[in-house]
C-alpha cells in the first residue's frame, strides 16, 4: 500500500510539473519577448572593438544576471535523456530562457546609465545543482559606450590613420 502512495506521488509531481513548469514558461516567454521590443535601441555586439569613424567614448562595465530553475518535470525527462544519451532539449529551452533574460537585463542596466552601445558582450555560465532540481546561472556582461558631447574629439578612421 505505502508503495502505491508513494508512485500516485510520484505521477502526481510529474503531472504537476509539467502543467505548472509550462505555464511558467510560456508566461517567461512572453515577457522575454515584449522586453526584447522593449530594449530593441539598445544595441549589443561580442566585436571587441567599435566600428571605425567613431567619436570619443565614455566606457564602462555593465551586467545582467540570472538564476533559472528546472521543474520536476523537466528534471525527470532529462535524467531520462542522460540514460540514453542525445539532446537534453528540455534543458536547452532553459539555457535559452537564462541567456535571453541575462541580455535584457545587460540592456536594461546600460540604458539606465545613458548607453544604447554594448560591446565585448560575453556570457558565464554555472550550473548549481541541489537536490533533485538543476539550476543555472547565466551572466552576461560587456562594455558599454557613451559618445562623448565635443564633436571636435571624434577619432578618424583605422583606415586613415594607416594609410
Amino acid at each position: 500500500m505505502l508503495d502505491l502512495i508513494e508512485l500516485g506521488l510520484f505521477v502526481t509531481l510529474l503531472v504537476v510539473g509539467f502543467f505548472a513548469g509550462s505555464i511558467v514558461e510560456k508566461r517567461h516567454y512572453a515577457s522575454i519577448r515584449k522586453r526584447e521590443r522593449e530594449y530593441a535601441d539598445v544595441l549589443a555586439y561580442a566585436v571587441r572593438f567599435p566600428p571605425d569613424r567613431v567619436t570619443r567614448q565614455r566606457a564602462f562595465l555593465v551586467h545582467g544576471t540570472v538564476v533559472i530553475s528546472s521543474d520536476y518535470f523537466k528534471t525527470f525527462v532529462a535524467g531520462l535523456r542522460n540514460l540514453f544519451g542525445g539532446r537534453v532539449r528540455t534543458y536547452e529551452t532553459l539555457m535559452e530562457r537564462a541567456r535571453r533574460e541575462a541580455m535584457l537585463r545587460l540592456k536594461h542596466d546600460a540604458r539606465r546609465q545613458g548607453a544604447k552601445l554594448v560591446i565585448c558582450v560575453r556570457f558565464e555560465t554555472t550550473t548549481i545543482s541541489t537536490g533533485w532540481a538543476a539550476s543555472i546561472e547565466v551572466f552576461a556582461f560587456g562594455t558599454a559606450l557613451i559618445p562623448d558631447q565635443d564633436p571636435a574629439l571624434s577619432f578618424p578612421s583605422r583606415a586613415v590613420a594607416a594609410a
